[in-house]
């Protein structure tokens, strides 16, 4: 979740007043970075991923599945035996919006050899089990993108109800803070973006319309901006924790140097609506079947601080610019010399930090790129941590940058640290499984060596991955979207991380260099249309070193790719709609009752705990294993 800072948090008025000195301080932070370190080459390639959970308890005989708000204090426990006591400890644990949840990662970093793709599953399963230790009786650790619930009365344990007067951090009228961790920074977040917007935030996701779902599809709320906010046919939501409080799948590379992490930035930039729509996990809102599959939209409407001003409904007076979009959203410029011709997206930036950056040396594309980034305010500020020293520390810089969420994060390397210049993947939706989790941050990585290794080249106009991401997160986009997406991927040249090759001789991108595929073709391929991902990840594999174990464990991850693409294996949000659609207390109403919703969480456990088969979703590809990470009755 970004920086977490200690201190005394200060009041959206109170950190209002520091804005300017947190951008003018950031920016000499990461000039003292940019100097210190443009010049490093040479650093190894090590990645890691970020797996995010939820912590559940289970009452059989009421057949009632709560979220249990004990995150904190598990990860006291899991922290207190593990890193503090031994620095080696194979598993860390950290942090998360929903005081019902926490994140794990590998203790250490993965190294460059392909050895190191066989110890991602057994890493996750450490975790899973080590979590689950822990863990009270008939209470589980579930990798769910979204509880079906979230918002509806009762849906935590122990019960609050929200607060919607003043005084509470999200004033929601479903959401009690109580569900939100305790750290100061995650309640400041939630009320400094609510009073910097003027209103609460608004989410509104279509409603799936099945047959009994009443057309149109009214709510009412005791609630007059409730009631302005919300619309017909769709599923209202009014607090960040409807997004931050959903989980997901993330993975961080670091480059062997910033042309390389600039280069690896842009190419993955157009692979993250394809991904995404490939780990859809969460069509269920607020109790009700939505008739999206991804929570995209709804984490990025979340934390939409944007003044009317700033969204473009009132004119500017008080605010210095329309911003097109939330802080949450996709990737608004190319940083590598091949994408400049493909910025085709109108940038809004800070000039005088422009300006500022350009006359210490940094090129126009990574000088416009933190130009945009500092338009935005810092919404958390702790008393303590106003005047710093900017040459050897960096929370104002990460203040503003952790705060822009975006599909790809461009990470320079934390001050007097033996870090590289690192890029993070952001768009995954968390699965049920440790072995799912693992094949498609396996497929990612492995993207990733084959892009540096062939020199690939993925690039279209950001306009066209902007409409991609709108197609990825509707209902079935993985088997009914259609993406723009580059048809000759090797026709870059030999130097693209250096200068473009043969991407340079044209200064606009013709439009026959990208068409609409589906994300069969796109993963595995179509004769004479694309030669597709996964051949071209075999092919990789055919001409590298790699141990027969390794292989087999790869060729299992990639195989569940290509069958979640080509349809015959389901994505986790269409096995989740065909599980409510067939109980028996289902009405063909769209709304998801405690005890439903009971049956779908205690069948994910089973499933993530290898205690029942799924061939629906997982296939043959599926290892099993003997251990049992719950402590639920799942016989019941």
């Amino acid at each position: 979740m970004g920086l977490l800072s200690q201190g005394s948090p200060l009041s959206w008025e109170e950190t209002k007043r520091y804005a300017d000195h947190v951008r003018r301080h950031g920016i000499l932070q990461f000039l003292h970075i940019y100097h210190a370190v443009k010049d490093r080459h040479k650093d190894v390639l090590k990645w890691g991923d970020e797996v995010e959970y939820m912590l559940v308890s289970f009452d059989h005989e009421n057949k009632k599945v709560q979220l249990v708000l004990s995150g904190e204090d598990v990860l006291e426990t899991l922290q207190e035996k593990g890193e503090r006591t031994n620095p080696n400890h194979p598993t860390l644990w950290r942090p998360e919006y929903g005081s019902y949840m926490i994140e794990g990662t590998p203790g250490q970093p993965y190294g460059g050899t392909m050895s190191e793709f066989n110890t991602v599953e057994d890493n996750m399963r450490k975790r899973r089990k080590e979590a689950t230790s822990v863990l009270e009786e008939n209470q589980a650790l579930c990798t769910i993108t979204s509880f079906p619930r979230l918002g509806c009365p009762g849906f935590t344990l122990p019960e609050y109800k929200p607060n919607p007067v003043e005084g509470g951090a999200s004033k929601s009228l479903f959401f009690p803070d109580e569900a939100i961790n305790k750290h100061p920074r995650f309640s400041t977040l939630t009320r400094n973006i609510r009073h910097r917007r003027g209103e609460k935030v608004v989410i509104n996701v279509p409603i799936f319309k099945d047959k009994n779902t009443p057309s149109p599809f009214i709510e009412t709320f005791p609630d007059d901006e409730a009631a302005k906010a919300s619309k017909p046919d769709h599923i209202y939501m009014d607090a960040m924790g409807f997004g931050m409080g959903n989980c997901c799948l993330q993975v961080t590379f670091q480059a062997c140097s910033i042309s390389e992490a600039r280069y690896l930035y842009d190419q993955l930039a157009t692979i993250c609506p394809i991904v995404m729509a490939l780990s859809a996990a969460s069509p269920f809102y607020r109790g009700y079947v939505s008739d999206i599959d991804c929570r995209w939209g709804v984490i990025s409407a979340s934390v939409d601080d944007r003044t009317r001003e700033e969204r473009g409904l009132e004119p500017l007076k008080k605010n210095n610019y329309r911003i097109s979009k939330s802080r949450y959203d996709s990737i608004d410029s190319y940083l590598s010399k091949c994408g400049e011709k493909y910025n085709d997206i109108d940038l809004t930036i800070d000039k005088e930090i422009y300006q500022q950056l350009l006359q210490e040396g940094i090129d126009h594309l990574l000088a416009q790129h933190v130009a945009h980034l500092f338009i935005r305010d810092p919404l958390t500020l702790f008393e303590e941590k106003i005047h710093l020293d900017d040459a050897n520390e960096s929370d104002h810089f990460e203040n503003i940058q952790s705060t822009n969420w975006q599909t790809m994060r461009f990470k320079p390397p934390p001050p007097n640290s033996d870090i590289g210049w690192r890029v993070e993947f952001r768009p995954m939706e968390v699965q049920l499984t440790d072995f799912e989790n693992s094949a498609y941050v396996v497929f990612v990585v492995l993207l990733t060596r084959v892009i540096l290794s062939y020199k690939l080249d993925f690039l279209i106009p950001l306009s066209k991955v902007d409409e991609n991401m709108k197609v990825a997160q509707k209902r079935d986009a993985v088997l009914q979207g259609m993406f723009y997406f580059r048809k000759d991927i090797c026709k870059g040249g030999n130097a693209v991380v250096d200068g473009c090759g043969k991407a340079q001789s044209s200064s606009e991108p013709a439009t026959e260099e990208y068409t609409l595929m589906s994300i069969d073709t796109i993963i595995n391929g179509k004769e004479g249309v694309f030669p597709g991902l996964i051949p071209i990840l075999n092919s990789y594999l055919e001409n590298m070193e790699v141990d027969v174990d390794t292989r087999c464990s790869i060729l299992n991850y990639l195989k569940l790719i290509k069958k979640r693409a080509s349809g015959e294996l389901m994505t986790v949000a269409r096995w989740m709609r065909e599980f409510i659609a067939h109980h028996p207390d289902y009405k063909q109403d769209s709304i998801i009752t405690d005890e439903m919703n009971y049956s779908l969480i205690l069948k994910c456990n089973q499933i993530a705990n290898e205690l029942c088969e799924c061939p629906e979703l997982l296939g043959p590809a599926f290892r099993k294993v003997k251990y049992s990470g719950s402590k639920t009755d799942s016989s019941n």
